[in-house]
C-alpha cells in the first residue's frame, strides 16, 4: 500500500532509502513476472506436446484393445499379431504414458495430491520388513506424555538381488580309543557327483534356459557380474545330466497323455548344428497336449516335446504308438497317413481338424482385401467361436447338443458357400487353394459336432510349443542331437508344471534332490508336477 505524502518523512536519507527500497521491490516483483510468464510458456509447451502424445498413444491403445476385448467384426480389422507383440506395444505404450506425467508432475507445482487407489494384498509368503518413523518432539513438549491416535500405513515392494552362496559340508572322521576302525558320516548324494553345483543351482540354470528363455551365454554373463564363473560348457555339460535324469519322467508323461481320449499333437522347426559343418541343420520338435478340462474332464493337463532329426510320418507312428483316440492336429499329410494306416490295421484312431488353421487361410486374403469370399468366410465362422465360448467347461453332452443346435447350420452354409463360389474363381487362386483345402478335410472339420470331447480349433498345443519358439529364437539353435533331446525333455516337464500352475522352479529343485536320493521308480508318478506338494 502506497504512503500518503503526510506519511512520507522530512529526512532526506530516510526518503532516499524508502525510494530505493520501493525499486528494489518492484524489481523483484518484475523478475517475479517474468519467471511466472516464462514458467506458464514452458507449462504451454508441454502441455502442447504432451495433449499430441497422449493423443497419439490413446488411439494406438484404443485400436489394440478393439483387436483383443471388441467385437468380431472389430477384430477383423487390422493386422494380425501374436500374444508376445501385443503385449509388447501396451507395455511401450504404458511407458511412454508414465513418461509424460512425470514431466507434467515435474513441471507442474502445488499439484492435487492423487486420492489413492485400491490395491491388492501383497502375496502372503512374502517377507515382512516393518520400519516405523517417529517424528521429531516438538518444542515445549518434552516432557508431556505421547499418546498414539492413528497412524499411516504404505507398503512398497523391494527386492534382494539373487545371490550365490557356499555350502560347506564338513564330514569329521573319529576313532574310539580301545575301538577298532574309523568312522565317518556317509556323503549325501548329489545329482553331480563331485561337482560344485547344488540341485538348486541346476534348477535355477534349467529354469532359466528351457522355461524363461535365457540362452546359457547369457547366464554366463549374469552370474559374471557376482564374480561367479561358470562357463557355458560347463553348465550345458550339467544339463545333458539333468536331462538324462530326467528322460524317464518325461516318458512317462507321454505316456499319460496317450491314455487320454483326446489328444493334440503340432511340430515345430529346431534348427540344430549339424557335425563338423558349422552349420545349422533343420531338426524337429514334436509337441503332444492332453487338456481335458474343456469338456469337463479331471485330468491334469500335460504336454510332451520330442525331438527329431526329421519332419516324416514314422516319427509321429513312433511317439503315438499304442494310442487309441482322437487324435485333433492341423491339415499336415503324416496325421492323415497315420490315420489311414491305422485303419488298415484295424487300430482306432480318429483325426479331428482345426478351424484356426484354416481360418488363417482365409484370413490372409481378407486383410489384404482381396476377397470379399474371405472376409464373409471370416464373419460366419466368428460364429463358431462364439458356440465355444459358451460351452467350453461343459461335458461332452451339452457340448454336442449346442453345436447341434447351432454350429451344424453354420458349417453347413460355410460348405454351400465355398461350393457356389469355386467355379467362379480361378483354380489357381489363393481363394480357389483355401476351398479345397476345407473341402479335403471336411469330415475332421466336422468331428467336433458330433463329438463333444473335441474342440473347435487345436490352440491348445499352439500355446504349449509357443514358449519352446520363444527359447529357440533366443538361443537361435540346438547345439547338437543329443541338446536338443535335453531341450525336449526338460522343457516337457517345465512346461507342464506351468500348465499345472506350479512354480517350476520349486518342482524342479524337489524333483532333483528326489532323484539324486535315488527316488524309487515305482513312485515316479508322486514325482510328476500335478502332484507336487511344497
Amino acid at each position: 500500500m502506497m504512503p500518503t505524502v503526510a506519511e512520507l518523512p522530512d529526512d532526506v536519507d530516510a526518503l532516499k532509502a524508502m525510494v530505493l527500497a520501493t525499486v528494489e521491490q518492484r524489481a523483484a516483483m518484475e523478475a517475479e513476472n517474468g519467471r511466472i510468464v516464462s514458467e506458464i510458456a514452458a507449462l504451454k509447451q508441454i502441455n502442447t506436446t504432451s495433449d499430441a502424445r497422449i493423443a497419439e498413444l490413446t488411439a494406438i491403445v484404443r485400436t489394440f484393445e478393439r483387436m483383443l476385448y471388441g467385437t468380431r467384426s472389430e477384430r477383423l480389422r487390422g493386422e494380425r499379431l501374436d500374444d508376445e507383440q501385443i503385449d509388447f506395444v501396451f507395455d511401450e505404450i504404458e511407458t511412454g504414458m508414465a513418461a509424460i506425467n512425470a514431466e507434467l508432475d515435474t513441471a507442474t507445482k502445488d499439484k492435487p495430491k492423487r486420492t489413492p487407489r485400491p490395491r491388492k494384498d501383497f502375496a502372503p509368503h512374502l517377507e515382512r520388513i516393518e520400519r516405523v518413523i517417529e517424528p521429531e518432539v516438538p518444542p515445549g513438549c518434552e516432557d508431556l506424555e505421547k499418546v498414539l491416535i492413528g497412524e499411516d500405513v504404505s507398503r512398497r515392494l523391494d527386492v534382494i538381488r539373487a545371490k550365490f552362496r557356499l555350502i560347506v559340508t564338513r564330514r569329521p572322521k573319529y576313532a574310539y580309543r580301545g575301538g577298532d576302525g574309523v568312522i565317518q558320516a556317509p556323503a549325501p548324494p548329489h545329482l553331480i557327483e563331485s561337482g560344485i553345483p547344488t540341485e538348486a543351482l541346476l534348477a535355477q540354470i534349467a529354469v532359466s534356459k528351457y522355461a524363461d528363455g535365457l540362452p546359457l551365454y547369457r547366464q554366463e554373463a549374469i552370474y559374471a557380474r557376482d564374480k561367479i564363473e561358470l562357463s557355458r560348457s560347463l553348465m550345458a555339460q550339467w544339463m545333458g545330466k539333468v536331462g538324462f535324469e530326467l528322460q524317464p519322467l518325461a516318458d512317462y508323461v507321454l505316456e499319460r497323455i496317450k491314455q487320454g481320449e483326446r489328444v493334440f499333437a503340432d511340430e515345430t522347426t529346431l534348427p540344430t548344428l549339424a557335425p563338423g559343418s558349422g552349420k545349422t541343420q533343420k531338426a524337429w520338435l514334436w509337441a503332444y497336449a492332453r487338456d481335458d478340462r474343456p469338456f469337463g474332464g479331471a485330468g491334469p493337463p500335460m504336454v510332451a516335446y520330442r525331438f527329431e532329426d526329421s519332419r516324416s510320418g514314422d516319427c509321429v507312428a513312433r511317439h503315438m504308438a499304442g494310442f487309441t483316440g482322437i487324435l485333433q492336429v492341423d491339415g499336415y499329410a503324416a496325421y492323415t497317413q497315420l490315420a489311414k494306416a491305422r485303419a488298415n490295421s484295424n487300430e482306432v484312431m480318429a483325426l479331428a481338424g482345426c478351424w484356426a488353421h484354416l481360418r488363417r487361410r482365409f484370413y490372409e486374403l481378407h486383410i489384404s482385401g482381396s476377397s470379399q469370399i474371405a472376409t464373409q468366410t471370416i464373419k460366419i465362422m466368428a460364429e463358431l467361436w462364439k458356440v465355444e465360448e459358451e460351452v467350453r467347461g461343459c461335458d461332452p453332452a451339452v457340448r454336442v447338443a449346442a453345436r447341434q443346435d447351432r454350429s451344424v447350420a453354420i458349417v453347413a452354409g460355410l460348405f454351400q458357400l465355398w461350393e457356389i463360389e469355386l467355379p467362379r474363381v480361378s483354380g489357381k487362386s489363393k481363394l480357389a487353394e483355401a476351398i479345397r483345402y476345407a473341402r479335403s478335410r471336411r469330415q475332421v472339420l466336422e468331428r467336433f459336432l458330433i463329438d463333444g470331447r473335441v474342440e473347435i480349433d487345436s490352440n491348445i498345443v499352439e500355446r504349449a510349443i509357443r514358449p519352446q519358439t520363444i527359447t529357440r529364437k533366443n538361443a537361435l539353435f540346438a547345439g547338437s542331437c543329443g541338446g536338443g533331446r535335453t531341450w525336449a525333455t526338460i522343457a516337457t516337464l517345465l512346461q507342464t508344471a506351468k500348465m499345472n500352475d506350479v512354480d517350476p522352479l520349486a518342482w524342479l529343485t524337489q524333483t532333483l534332490e528326489r532323484v539324486a536320493n535315488r527316488w524309487p521308480i515305482s513312485n515316479i508318478d508322486q514325482l510328476m508336477p500335478w502332484n507336487y506338494k511344497p
